[in-house]
């Protein structure tokens, strides 16, 4: 997890200020001066942390720390164009897969009525206290998403897959994709990097074991064909519509399919 450098605060002494002695800027630093600096970056340190742990961080600077690929903000932005496009019913219990999953859990789970699930598709952090409570209570699991997924068919009426399928080869791509549509009663909404995004650093490939494959959008039709997933186009449409309404326009390729019925 990346850290915000440490701020520095320059306090000058002199006229009425009662602490003009100890932080006169021409003087020599006093102990009292170092420990001060000391607990500020400490306490900037821990808010950060707090701040970014779990479900309550800020998964915009988060997506600029992972680089610009990462769709983590697009999937967070997109909720409200999402629940537009597929309804209440649609979104009662979801299941979002890909990283930083636990802030877009909790970020679900505010809404009314809707029951919220996450798969990490790689160890958290032990810095994330927020999100292995979510683990602890089993809302959010950590899981080789290469292998079948611990959920019975049809469990979700919605799945949302970010990043993580962009790591994955064609070979277990034939296994893990055909799988969430097994475990999605309705419909998997897919948000993944375009081929622009190649050229950006990838700070997470060596969590995944290998570079992020930015594929295009034709690559993608043709491996749906394959694989006999169907694209909602209806779906599709109304998520477009929603977007252009909402002045949405997402970093990432957005797809709309049907679950296997």
């Amino acid at each position: 997890m990346s850290r915000r450098p440490g701020l520095t605060r320059r306090f000058v002494g002199g006229g009425n200020n009662p602490l003009g002695g100890i932080f006169h800027s021409k003087s020599k630093a006093s102990p009292l001066l170092s420990i001060v600096l000391v607990l500020l970056g400490t306490v900037v340190v821990i808010g950060y942390v707090f701040k970014g742990s779990g479900g309550s961080g800020d998964y915009k600077a988060f997506s600029k720390t992972e680089g610009d690929f990462s769709c983590t903000y697009d999937v967070h932005t997109a909720m409200p164009i999402l629940r537009k496009t597929y309804g209440d019913d649609g979104m009662r219990r979801v299941l979002h897969v890909g990283p930083d999953t636990c802030s877009i859990v909790s970020q679900l789970r505010k809404e009314k009525d809707t029951e919220a699930f996450g798969v990490e598709p790689y160890d958290i952090e032990e810095t994330d206290v927020s999100c292995r409570s979510l683990v602890r209570k089993g809302l959010v699991r950590v899981a080789d998403i290469k292998f079948p997924l611990p959920y019975k068919s049809k469990s979700f009426s919605l799945i949302i897959v970010s990043d993580s399928i962009d790591y994955l080869s064609p070979k277990y791509l034939n296994k893990t994709l055909p799988d969430l549509a097994r475990v999605s009663a309705q419909n998997l909404v897919i948000f993944t990097g375009k081929p622009s995004h190649s050229k950006t650093k990838l700070p997470q490939a060596s969590r995944f074991g290998r570079p992020a494959k930015m594929r295009s959008a034709s690559w993608w039709a043709r491996f749906f064909v394959q694989t006999s997933l169907e694209e909602n186009e209806k779906a599709a449409k109304k998520f477009d519509e929603a977007a252009a309404k909402s002045s949405y326009k997402p970093k990432c390729q957005v797809f709309h399919l049907n679950s296997y019925h």
